[in-house]
């Protein structure tokens, strides 16, 4: 991947920026100057591993049957937007809840907002379950929830999604179950798209995205004390579903663009905080200290997530 203006080199923003989250690495310097030589280091044992952010579609997804207006779309993002609106409308109920802060986006046309995420909903048998997501989307700006992010995982292990609806479904039928609390997948992979299928699944394989997963994983999971040192080939399956008007739609891979997620702020923070909703961004600084964990991302470095 290059920047937009074909230059090679590795920018600060470029590298910090990913959909499903990002790290701040404290030696993108050192990276920079390293080249192609860091390119190999980055790898390794990973051959589709990118230095940039970089995502690809998990098996059997395809985003070509998706809409809108589809019956199970409607159905599902309106359990969704329920459970936000009843449970976790922001950030103050979101960390009464035991979500945990994951302030991970860059100002500009994709930033200005943060995943949230729960460990005992990441690491559960739910999958797709409006009830229980693994991870809430808030707007940096009002503080309030803006969708939710689903992530393919069955005791903090990734697994193979399911589909959102098939051709002829007329209705989102719920979590998917079998006897082991969960319908397998085993479509083939549709990199052009199957009409007939919605399953808009990605995964992330560049060095941010990665960087990213293993540092809640290290952080919230206590993964490092658990001997997982380096960060995984690729994050688990993921998909986001928008309460809030998108324009590339309900299933978007990026965040809404600031003007489409304009909400009145938070009247009550939910917690004790010099901060106010609306005047100032949600982040680090507007959390109580109990909040906060030990180690901010940009303590980490490049070294650190690769275990070098």
């Amino acid at each position: 991947m290059e920047d937009s203006d074909g230059d090679p080199r590795v920018s600060r923003r470029g590298l910090l920026r990913t959909s499903a989250g990002t790290v701040a690495l404290s030696t993108v310097g050192t990276a920079e100057a390293a080249g192609e030589g860091t390119r190999g280091m980055l790898s390794g044992r990973c051959p589709d591993a990118t230095l940039r952010p970089s995502m690809g579609h998990c098996a059997g997804s395809s985003m070509e049957g998706c809409a809108d207006d589809h019956p199970a779309t409607i159905e599902l993002r309106e359990a969704v937007a329920d459970t936000l609106e009843d449970r976790y409308p922001d950030a103050g109920a979101l960390l009464e809840a035991g979500f945990k802060p994951y302030f991970d986006t860059l100002d500009g046309d994709d930033g200005g907002y943060s995943h949230w995420l729960h460990p005992e909903y990441v690491g559960d048998d739910a999958v797709l379950d409006p009830e229980r997501p693994e991870s809430v989307l808030v707007d940096d700006d009002s503080w309030r929830s803006i969708g939710v992010m689903f992530v393919a995982t069955r005791g903090d292990e990734p697994i193979s999604p399911p589909a959102v609806y098939e051709a002829g479904d007329d209705g989102w039928n719920g979590p998917p179950e079998d006897d082991d609390g969960h319908r397998p997948d085993d479509h083939d992979h549709h990199p052009d798209g199957d009409s007939d299928r919605c399953s808009p699944w990605h995964y992330h394989a560049g060095t941010p995205g990665r960087l990213a997963w293993w540092y809640y994983r290290t952080v919230y999971e206590d993964a490092y004390r658990d001997g997982e040192l380096a960060p995984p080939c690729r994050t688990p399956c993921m998909l986001h579903v928008w309460t809030v008007d998108h324009p590339e739609g309900v299933y978007a891979h990026d965040g809404p663009p600031p003007e489409y997620r304009e909400r009145e702020p938070s009247d009550d923070p939910g917690f004790e905080t010099n901060s106010q909703p609306g005047e100032d961004e949600l982040g680090w600084d507007a959390l109580p200290d109990e909040a906060v964990p030990d180690r901010l991302p940009e303590s980490f470095s490049l070294a650190d997530g690769l275990g070098l």
